[in-house]
């Protein structure tokens, strides 16, 4: 039997809370086209038969402008100190830069096996994968490389087996039928965040933070209370729209994935506060469970 941890590291948007999504098969971090979409470590659980492997999706590294960011980078780094095996995750629709070097040689310290996972070939011609492939080969020492469509991507078998050579030998930390050891509650907010950064832009969907304040089960399912908060009056009223129509708008998407989640029926009521400047607050930050450091 072996068992260990690999993290999944990389720059936002690269494909990481996809890939780790289709391991897993099943969706527990949550995904949209904005940077930053992750903001803690979320933990996710592939059994095979001779196995055990927790997969790590790490918030994106990238030059931090709020003491949130900050904190997210800080998490990051120190996931990718105490794993098994790392996925770099590249996204190979764009051109090696800045951001590509720092989060490379972040990896590259960690004194591990680093797997080059090229993400998003289904976009890109086979000469041009093969391009650039080469070149991330010619930057480092990559244990193995895989190129391969976190989103179209059917069967990562061959991936899963080269991982668990690279295991120690140990005992299994959680039961089979665990898929993620993030707490309920969590996901839920982070369903609702997820169509906060689908339906809004600019700069509400980073200002938002997503607390849940109730939640019961009754007999015909389960009622929950939300509060969304922001930073600005003006991302306040953006968030409920005219009328309450984009709050309106949001939870209703959110319901219905929240009762995929949690099969049984949702009542869910949501509520947007205030919060001046939130993401530069270090116990705010931590209340609302985000960017978890050893600090």
């Amino acid at each position: 039997m072996r068992f260990g941890f690999v993290a999944l590291a990389g720059r936002p948007n690269a494909g990481k809370s996809t890939l780790i999504n289709a391991l897993v098969n099943e969706k527990i971090a949550i995904v949209s086209p904005k940077p930053q979409t992750t903001r803690s470590e979320i933990r996710g659980i592939v059994n095979t038969e001779d196995a055990q492997i927790v997969f790590t999706d790490t918030p994106g590294i990238h030059k931090a402008n709020t003491r949130l960011e900050t904190r997210m980078n800080k998490e990051a780094s120190n996931v990718i100190q105490g794993v098994d095996v790392i996925y770099l995750i590249v996204d190979g629709t764009k051109p090696y830069g800045s951001g590509d070097e720092f989060v490379l040689n972040m990896v590259a310290q960690a004194g591990v096996p680093v797997f080059l996972i090229f993400n998003k070939i289904d976009q890109l011609p086979k000469e041009k994968v093969l391009k650039h492939l080469t070149s991330w080969q010619n930057r480092f020492t990559f244990a193995e490389f895989f190129p391969l469509s976190a989103l179209k991507g059917k069967d990562f078998e061959d991936l899963l087996e080269t991982t668990i050579r690279y295991l120690p030998e140990g005992d299994a930390m959680y039961p089979r039928e665990v898929v993620s050891d993030n707490p309920e509650n969590f996901r839920i907010a982070e369903i609702i965040r997820e169509k906060i950064l689908y339906l809004t832009e600019e700069e509400v969907p980073h200002a938002a933070a997503v607390v849940i304040e109730r939640k019961e089960y009754v007999k015909d399912g389960c009622e929950i209370q939300a509060m969304i908060l922001v930073e600005r009056q003006g991302q306040k009223g953006i968030l409920i729209g005219k009328q309450g129509s984009m709050l309106k708008k949001i939870g209703t998407a959110a319901r219905k994935d929240i009762e995929q989640f949690l099969d049984c029926h949702v009542r869910l009521s949501l509520f947007v506060r205030v919060e001046k400047d939130w993401r530069d607050i270090d116990n705010r930050i931590t209340q609302y469970g985000y960017g978890h450091t050893d600090e």
